[in-house]
């Protein structure tokens, strides 16, 4: 675990806000010289505390305004039917994030697309052609008061 002081935590903050700010703007919202914030900088992305940086793309304005949380159940629950579920959703890309979970049911996906029936097509054809997929229950988002991610 990486140690984090307040310069630390502040950089961390501005570059998760905008990850395109200039070392010059950076520094001077941090309070620290340009060089000293350069080498701050690196050597949050030598730990890998930053670990890449990258575009937010609001899809949107693509055209995929349908969010949808699901959680998924198997039916088989051994390491082989997991491993096999999620090589089968790495390569969909309606599938934004899946995420492994304890509870009542295994995974919870993050699912992006256009419209409900675009949604209603990947929930048939997609989710419900994967062998050891035992349940499925949907969350239509309405509104995303608050979303941090980068």
């Amino acid at each position: 675990m990486v140690e984090m002081d307040q310069i630390g935590e502040k950089i961390l903050h501005e570059l998760s806000r905008d990850g395109r700010l200039t070392n010059l703007q950076l520094a001077d919202r941090v309070g620290l010289s340009p060089s000293a914030t350069s080498r701050r900088v690196a050597e949050l992305e030598r730990s890998g505390v930053i670990a890449g940086y990258r575009a937010v793309i609001d899809r949107a304005k693509l055209g995929y305004g349908f969010l949808a949380y699901i959680t998924v159940g198997l039916s088989v629950h051994t390491k082989r039917s997991q491993e096999s579920f999620e090589r089968a959703v790495s390569g969909v890309p309606e599938v934004i994030e899946c995420h492994n979970v304890t509870g009542t049911f295994e995974y919870l996906l993050r699912v992006e697309a256009r419209d409900l029936a675009d949604y209603k097509r990947f929930h048939t054809d997609v989710l419900g052609t994967l062998p050891n997929v035992n349940s499925l229950t949907s969350y239509i988002v309405m509104g995303s008061p608050k979303d941090t991610r980068a």
